[in-house]
């Protein structure tokens, strides 16, 4: 099978391209003038008004999680580095039983707009909700990155406008979004571009395995004859069994400490919608998951890996580039829209857990000992996400070049460490303390960030400093930083015990598992 040749029109303006572009902006923007004139309450800017159902939830849920990382991110690392890729895509899948079954019920019974709310239920809400607030910011933090470089190389590739200048404009989009149509518009642009994403890329593999007689087998054969046999066995990116149970561990519990994810089980009405939710988003998640590898491999056959690099060494243009040669300009301007289209709808989500977390958890609970108007909740809120919209488009432009979904494995282990035992364990343990909590969040979220600098990922790949100086070994922390921060929590709850918060445990179980004063 020929491969592609150099030869592409990404970079250079093209109707069809910017047809598409218009079209998403107008059509998210349309979605955002709706919303903005429903959302007038706290609520309806944080939960959307608790209205959403169970399967929008779930078409919700799985527009916020297949990100850049998984489109461009994944398809780019199969092209590159083969079989060891579809860890990712695995990883990110195996995560949500776990979720419908330990977290989703509990949280939604539990909790108001934040994952904070549930952890600080019984305990000591000051000391948690500061821990807990710190530990969602960072991992909002890692995971925009991802979002803006991947939105950032993108248009740049599409346009040919400077990377710096598309850092920006995704950014004042996306902050259009949250600031006037807070989650009922974030709801509404996710489950939009869900379809598309879903739709595209199905069309996408129909187009590649029609090149190969509709026979994967013929596919896999053309990879193994470029690149060898090893393209197709693990051991192409990671080669140190800790480093693939470290990874491993960070994709399928990271999922359960994500911010932006946990909140939207608040927007549901019930916990059965919310469990219901997690369902419907498995399946369209699955499917997605199943399909993304088949495009990267087609990709590696058909345009080569020579090129993608060549493009983006990060691999992120593989899919766009595939595009390109199964349908030409019409096909690379609509697969970019709908890029661009998940990029900017994760962004929006993520940006307004992040404003959540700093109005709800630090001013109203803590600055303002819950004594806040509803005006200024709105307020405080609104600047947070101006905050952050800001925050991240300036990570995107010091985090340019890195593989997108990459940068998102870093971002699960700190969600893996920082936030996901404190939160199982305040659900399930009743010795569980505030110092427990403080000590397994802290603990989780500044040792998964200190040993990811001094990992080969940022110590030898950012920072340039010589192979093998780096002082950690594994590139995923999560193995070390999540056993530390469930044993930190265990010994300082075994320590001193709180009287109060075991005492409140009988109460909180029956709002968990009976719903009984549930919002």
């Amino acid at each position: 099978m020929n491969t592609a040749t150099a030869k592409s029109t990404l970079g250079q303006p093209t109707p069809a391209a910017i047809a598409f572009f218009l079209l998403i902006v107008f059509l998210t923007l349309g979605i955002t003038w709706w919303a903005a004139r429903r959302t007038r309450s706290v609520q309806e800017f944080y939960a959307a008004g608790r209205s959403i159902s169970a399967f929008q939830n779930g078409l919700a849920l799985a527009g916020d999680y297949m990100s850049a990382a998984s489109f461009l991110g994944i398809a780019g690392m199969v092209a590159l580095k083969g079989f060891d890729g579809m860890i990712y895509a695995i990883g990110w899948l195996v995560g949500w039983p776990a979720l419908m079954f330990l977290v989703a019920e509990p949280l939604r019974n539990l909790g108001k707009y934040t994952f904070a709310d549930v952890v600080a239920f019984r305990l000591q809400q000051t000391p948690v909700r500061i821990a807990a607030a710190l530990g969602g910011i960072l991992t909002i933090l890692f995971y925009t990155i991802a979002q803006m470089v991947g939105s950032g190389a993108l248009i740049h590739l599409m346009f040919g406008v400077p990377y710096e200048v598309a850092e920006v404009a995704v950014g004042v989009i996306m902050l259009a979004y949250v600031l006037f149509g807070g989650m009922l518009a974030t709801t509404w642009v996710q489950i939009v571009k869900a379809l598309l994403l879903l739709f595209g890329v199905t069309v996408m593999v129909i187009l590649v395995l029609a090149r190969f007689s509709f026979n994967p087998i013929e596919l896999y054969a053309a990879v193994a004859n470029q690149y060898g046999q090893a393209a197709l066995e693990p051991g192409g990116l990671v080669s140190n069994p800790l480093d693939a149970i470290s990874l491993g561990l960070a994709l399928m519990f990271g999922l359960l400490g994500l911010p932006h994810i946990l909140m939207r089980f608040y927007t549901v009405p019930d916990a059965r919608a919310a469990r219901l939710s997690v369902l419907y988003a498995s399946g369209f998640i699955g499917y997605f998951y199943l399909i993304i590898p088949i495009v990267g491999f087609g990709a590696a056959a058909l345009i080569g890996r020579n090129v993608i690099a060549g493009i983006d060494k990060g691999g992120n243009m593989a899919a766009p580039l595939l595009a390109e040669f199964l349908g030409g300009t019409p096909f690379l301007g609509f697969i970019a829209a709908v890029a661009f289209a998940t990029i900017l709808a994760v962004v929006a989500g993520l940006t307004l857990a992040g404003a959540s977390a700093f109005s709800h958890d630090i001013y109203v609970h803590i600055i303002k000992r819950g004594q806040a108007s509803e005006h200024e909740q709105m307020r405080v809120g609104r600047i947070a996400t101006l905050i952050f919209g800001s925050l991240a488009v300036l990570l995107g432009m010091v985090f340019k070049g890195q593989n997108v979904a990459f940068m998102v494995g870093l971002a699960f282990a700190i969600a893996a460490s920082a936030n996901f035992p404190a939160l199982l364990l305040s659900i399930l343990w009743k010795r569980f303390t505030t110092l427990g909590a403080v000590g397994a969040i802290l603990t989780g979220a500044f040792l998964s960030v200190g040993l990811i600098v001094l990992s080969p990922t940022i110590w030898e790949d950012i920072l340039k400093n010589p192979a093998g100086s780096a002082f950690f070994p594994l590139k995923n922390p999560a193995l070390v930083s999540m056993s530390a921060a469930f044993l930190v929590g265990i010994l300082l709850s075994l320590w001193k015990r709180e009287p109060q918060a075991e005492e409140k445990y009988e109460s909180e179980k029956l709002r968990v598992y009976l719903g009984i004063g549930a919002e």
